[in-house]
C-alpha cells in the first residue's frame, strides 16, 4: 500500500511541479541572460519588482554603486572649465587612505601629471564621509602671465591673464565630475595664502539619499481626468498608472509640463518628443501651453546649447512634430494657423543659415545628443558641429517640411503645400544618398570633418527609428533597419559603438524615450523578436526604480553612473504610454480628423486591452483590444462591423470601438542584432612632417585608414604614411584607426598644408576701428548689432576657382556650451550670398580667446573679389539682443 501512496504523491508532485513549471512560462514576456520580465514581475540577478496591485508596486532593487567607492580616484585640474591641463586620456591618480577621517593630496604642478601607482583591491572601499583636499601649484600659469601675458595651453591656446576666471578640478568619483563644460564654484580651487598654492576640500563617499529608488511606489496623485488602461498583465497596467502619477507630478501651475523631477522649465526637444510619444493624447491643452513657451518673434526657439544654440544645434524643429500632433487629436484649426506661421518663419530661416548646398542636406548637431564630448570627438568644437551633418537632425527637419506641407494644404495655401513638400523630397534623397551605409544596413550617425566632411560609421538609434517612422526608408530598407542594427543586451544604445573614456550619458547611455521611438519602428516594421525585446527594455527599468529614469547605464542597466539622470523624466513617461497608445493600440489621426489604427502585439502580450475615456476631437472613446498580431480581423463601431476600419471623429459623440487582431504571430521570419556592447579605439593624433603624415600607435589598431580632403586613400599598418599633395592646393590629411572587429574610430583633427593666406580684416575694410570691449585683442573688428553690421572688403586671387575660407574671431558673450548667443552673419561673394558665418561663443567675458568659424566654400574669380560680411534679418540668433563678435582675420585657401 505505502508503494502506490509513494507513487501516487510522486506523479502528483510533477503534475503540480510541471503545471507550475507551465503556467510560469505563460507568464513569462521576455528572458535574456541579464533578465527576465513577467506578467506581473520583473527578475533581474538577487533583485524582484513585484506588482501589488494595478496602483501600488515593491522593488527591492539597489544600484551597486551606492556602496562601491574606490579608493583610487582620477582627477584632472581645469583652466576656465576647460579640458585643457593634460592630454587626452592622461590623468592625475591619487590612493585615498584617510588618517581620522581627512587626506590631503601631495601638491602636484599644473600640467605635470601625477600618479600613484598603488594597485587597490577593487572591493577594499574608500570610507564613507572621507574629507579629501586636492593641492595644486599654479606657479606654471602664473609665471607665464607674468612672463608673457598669456599661458598656452596644450592645445595651443592662449589663455590671457584677463580671461583667467579661475581654476577647477574635474574627475570621476562624486562630487567631482568630468563634465569640464559644466564646473562650477563648489569644484574651484583657492589660493588661500597668496603663494600660488590653490586647494579645495570634498566629501568623498557621501550617502546621498536622492540616488537611492523607493521599494515601494502607491499610486497617490488624482489621475481621473486621464485616459485607464487596463489588461490582463498587471505589470503594465501598474507601469501605466505609475507613469500617470508622475505626469501628474509634471505639470506645473502655469500649466505647462516640467522636464522631469531635477530638470525645470519647458525645453523645445524634450517637450516636443514627449508630445508626440502620448502627450498631445493624454493633456493636449497644457501641450500647447508648453509649445507656446517656446515661440519667440514666431519662431520657434532653440533652446540654450553648444555655442550659444542655433544654428549651432538646428533641431527645434521638433517642436513641428508636436504642434501637428496635437492638431490631428484636437482639430483645432485656429491653433494649426497658429502654428503654421511659427513653422513656416523656421523653415525659411532654417534654409538659409542651415541648410548645406554641397549635400543637401541640413546642418546641425545630432538632435538631442546635445553634450559636445559625449557624441562628438575631442577635437570637434561648436563650428565644426555645425558643420557637420545629422541623420536625426535631418529627418526632423524633413518631417518639419512635410508637416508645413500638409499644414498649408489644410489652410488652403496650395503654392506653400507644393514647395514645401518639394524641400521634403528632396531632403530624403540627400539621406539616403549620403547617409545610408550599404554594409552595415542602416544610417550613419553623421557626415563630419573640417573642409571636407567623412561619414561616422556609427548606430545612432533615435534616428534610425525617425527615418522608420517618417518613410525617409521604404519599407524593405525599414526591415533591413530593424534587423540589422546592433542591440545591446539591456536596450537599444543611443549610439553604437561606444566612446572609450566618455562617462556614461549619451554615449554608453541607454534612454527610455529612445527606447520608446525604436519600438515604435519595429512595430511598424513588423519584427516582433525586436520588439519583445524593446517593451522589456522599457519595462524592465521603470519596474524595478519605481519610476521613470532619464537614463541608465548601456553597460550594466543600473540608473548610476550616468552623468547626470533625474526621475520622473518627461518623455521617459511619455515613451513608456506611448507602448499602449502608438504600438498595442497604434492610434493614428490624420488631418481630416479620421481614426484608424495600426495595432502590433506580440503574442506573449496577447489577450484584452482597454482604454477608456480617450478624448479625440469632440469624441469621447471607449476602445478595447482582443488577441495577437498586426491584422486586424474584426473592427466594431457601437457593436456595428466597420469595413473601413476607421472613425471619422468630426460629428463628435462618445462611441465604443471593438477590435479583434488576427492572431498572427509577428515574431515568425523576424530576428533582432543582438550584439555585446563595445567600445571603439581612442582618436589618433595625426602630425604633418613636410609630405609625411605621422602619428602614434593606437592600442588595438590592427591597421589605420589615411584620409586626405574626406577621403580614404590609404590602409597602412605603419604609423606613417607618405603623400601625395597637389601643387598648390589647399588639403587637409587625416587618419583613423581600425580594431579587430572592423569598428572604426573618429578620425584624428584634420591637419592642413601651407597652401592658403590670411588678410587682416581691421586692415582691408573699411570699419569703424573702434573696439568697445575691455580686454579685447589688437586688430580686430567689431561686430554687432549696432556696429558695423556691413562690412566690406576684396580679395585678390590669382587663379579662379572653388576655395576654402574662413574667419579667425572672439566671442565672449558665453560660455562654450549652452547660453544662446551664438554670433551669425552673412558671408555675401561678388553680389550673392554665398555662405553663413557662424562664431560660437568661446567663453564669458574671455573677449581674447581667438578661434576660428566654420569652414566654407565659396567660388572666386581670377583678380579682384568683393566680399561683405553682413548681418541680415536671417542671422538673428536665439537671444536676439547681443549677436557680438571680434573678427580678426579672414584664410582662404584653393581646393579646385
Amino acid at each position: 500500500m505505502k508503494k502506490y501512496i509513494h507513487k501516487s504523491v510522486l506523479l502528483l508532485t510533477f503534475a503540480c511541479g510541471f503545471a507550475a513549471c507551465s503556467e510560469q512560462k505563460n507568464e513569462l514576456l521576455y528572458s535574456s541572460d541579464t533578465y527576465k520580465v513577467y506578467k506581473d514581475h520583473v527578475i533581474q540577478g538577487k533583485y524582484e519588482a513585484k506588482v501589488v496591485s494595478d496602483k501600488e508596486m515593491t522593488s527591492n532593487y539597489k544600484s551597486p554603486m551606492q556602496d562601491a567607492y574606490s579608493r583610487a580616484v582620477e582627477f584632472k585640474f581645469s583652466i576656465n572649465g576647460k579640458d585643457d591641463e593634460l592630454p587626452y586620456g592622461i590623468n592625475h591618480r591619487v590612493v585615498i587612505k584617510p588618517e581620522n577621517g581627512a587626506f590631503t593630496t601631495e601638491t602636484i604642478k599644473f600640467g605635470e601629471p601625477w600618479a600613484m601607482d598603488e594597485k587597490v583591491d577593487p572591493m577594499d572601499w574608500l570610507e564613507k564621509n572621507t574629507k579629501v583636499t586636492f593641492k595644486l601649484d599654479m606657479s606654471p600659469v602664473l609665471n607665464a602671465f607674468k612672463e608673457k601675458g598669456y599661458y598656452e595651453d596644450l592645445h595651443g591656446d592662449k589663455i590671457y591673464k584677463d580671461d583667467f576666471k579661475g581654476v577647477f578640478i574635474a574627475g570621476g568619483s562624486a562630487p567631482l565630475r568630468w563634465d569640464f563644460e559644466n564646473l562650477s564654484e563648489r569644484e574651484q580651487l583657492q589660493d588661500i595664502n597668496g603663494d600660488g598654492i590653490y586647494e579645495a576640500t570634498f566629501v568623498m563617499n557621501a550617502p546621498d539619499p536622492e540616488k537611492q529608488t523607493s521599494p515601494v511606489w502607491k499610486s497617490s496623485k488624482n489621475i481621473s481626468k486621464y485616459p485607464t488602461f487596463t489588461s490582463d498583465i498587471p505589470l503594465i497596467n501598474a507601469l501605466y498608472n505609475l507613469a500617470l502619477n508622475e505626469l501628474v507630478a509634471d505639470s506645473e501651475a502655469d500649466g505647462t509640463f516640467r522636464t522631469g523631477k531635477e530638470w525645470g522649465g519647458v525645453w523645445t526637444r524634450d517637450i516636443s518628443y514627449s508630445i508626440v510619444l502620448s502627450l498631445s493624447i493624454l493633456d493636449p491643452d497644457r501641450a500647447i501651453t508648453s509649445l507656446r513657451k517656446k515661440v519667440k518673434r514666431n519662431r520657434v526657439i532653440q533652446d540654450t546649447g553648444s555655442g550659444g544654440a542655433w544654428p549651432v544645434s538646428s533641431d527645434r524643429m521638433t517642436w513641428a512634430l508636436a504642434a501637428w500632433n496635437v492638431y490631428t487629436v484636437t482639430g483645432d484649426k485656429a491653433w494649426l494657423k497658429e502654428a503654421y506661421k511659427v513653422i513656416s518663419n523656421s523653415i525659411e530661416d532654417d534654409i538659409l543659415v542651415v541648410y548645406d548646398e554641397e549635400t543637401g542636406l541640413m546642418r546641425g548637431e545630432s538632435s538631442f545628443l546635445d553634450w559636445r564630448k559625449q557624441t562628438y570627438p575631442r577635437w570637434m568644437d561648436n563650428n565644426d558641429i555645425y558643420r557637420s551633418l545629422n541623420l536625426g537632425t535631418n529627418v526632423v527637419h524633413f518631417e518639419a517640411m512635410n508637416i508645413a506641407s500638409r499644414m498649408a494644404s489644410v489652410l488652403g495655401k496650395s503654392k506653400d503645400a507644393e514647395r514645401y513638400s518639394t524641400l521634403a523630397i528632396d531632403l530624403k534623397k540627400a539621406i539616403n544618398k549620403h547617409l545610408w551605409m550599404e554594409k552595415e544596413g542602416y544610417y550613419a550617425q553623421y557626415m563630419y570633418g573640417r573642409n571636407e566632411m567623412i561619414l561616422a560609421p556609427k548606430y545612432e538609434a533615435l534616428g534610425e527609428a525617425l527615418a522608420i517612422i517618417f518613410d525617409v526608408s521604404d519599407a524593405e530598407r525599414s526591415k533591413e533597419i530593424v534587423a540589422k542594427s546592433p542591440i545591446v543586451p539591456y536596450g537599444a544604445a543611443c549610439v553604437y559603438p561606444q566612446i572609450p573614456g566618455i562617462p556614461p550619458y549619451h554615449n554608453n547611455g541607454i534612454w527610455p524615450f529612445v527606447q520608446a521611438y525604436w519600438n515604435i519602428a519595429t512595430a511598424k516594421a513588423a519584427n516582433g523578436t525586436a520588439l519583445e525585446q524593446g517593451l522589456a527594455s522599457i519595462y524592465r527599468p521603470a519596474a524595478l526604480f519605481l519610476t521613470n529614469k532619464e537614463n541608465f547605464v548601456a553597460e550594466d542597466g543600473d540608473y548610476m553612473g550616468t552623468e547626470v539622470n533625474s526621475d520622473e523624466m518627461l518623455w521617459s513617461l511619455s515613451g513608456n504610454m506611448a507602448m499602449i497608445y502608438k504600438v498595442f493600440f497604434g492610434i493614428n489621426v490624420d488631418q481630416n480628423g479620421v481614426l484608424t489604427f495600426n495595432p502590433v502585439v506580440p503574442k506573449v502580450y496577447g489577450g484584452k486591452k482597454q482604454l477608456n475615456n480617450v478624448k479625440l476631437w469632440n469624441d469621447n472613446l471607449s476602445i478595447a483590444l482582443v488577441g495577437y498580431g498586426n491584422q486586424i480581423k474584426s473592427f466594431k463601431v457601437d457593436g456595428k462591423e466597420v469595413a473601413s476600419k476607421s472613425l471619422a471623429l468630426v460629428d463628435g459623440g462618445s462611441h465604443k470601438i471593438e477590435i479583434l487582431l488576427a492572431d498572427n504571430d509577428i515574431t515568425e521570419g523576424t530576428s533582432s542584432n543582438k550584439v555585446p556592447n563595445r567600445f571603439h579605439l581612442k582618436t589618433p593624433q595625426a602630425d604633418l612632417k613636410g609630405e609625411t603624415l605621422t602619428w602614434k600607435a593606437i592600442e588595438g589598431a590592427v591597421k589605420y585608414e589615411v584620409v586626405v580632403n574626406g577621403k580614404v586613400v590609404a590602409s597602412p599598418t605603419s604609423t606613417e604614411y607618405k603623400l601625395s599633395p597637389l601643387k598648390n592646393r589647399l588639403e587637409e590629411y587625416a587618419v583613423r584607426a581600425v580594431d579587430k572587429y572592423g569598428y572604426l574610430s573618429y578620425i584624428s583633427e584634420p591637419v592642413l598644408n601651407n597652401n592658403y593666406q590670411s588678410k587682416n580684416i581691421a586692415k582691408v575694410a573699411k570699419v569703424d576701428r573702434k573696439v568697445t570691449i575691455k580686454g579685447a585683442p589688437s586688430n580686430v573688428v567689431e561686430v554687432s548689432k549696432t556696429k558695423n553690421k556691413k562690412v566690406n572688403f576684396e580679395l585678390n586671387v590669382k587663379e579662379a576657382g572653388d576655395y576654402v575660407v574662413w574667419f579667425s574671431y572672439a566671442n565672449g558673450s558665453g560660455p562654450w556650451n549652452t547660453d544662446n548667443k551664438c554670433a551669425i552673419r552673412a558671408l555675401v561673394v561678388n553680389g550673392d550670398e554665398a555662405e553663413t558665418i557662424v562664431m560660437a561663443q568661446r567663453g564669458t567675458d574671455e573677449w581674447s580667446s581667438i578661434g576660428n568659424s566654420n569652414r566654407m566654400k565659396v567660388n572666386l574669380n581670377a583678380g579682384k573679389n568683393k566680399l561683405q560680411i553682413l548681418f541680415k534679418d536671417h542671422n538673428e540668433n536665439m537671444n536676439v539682443d547681443v549677436n557680438t563678435a571680434l573678427i580678426e582675420n579672414i584664410y582662404y585657401g584653393k581646393t579646385k
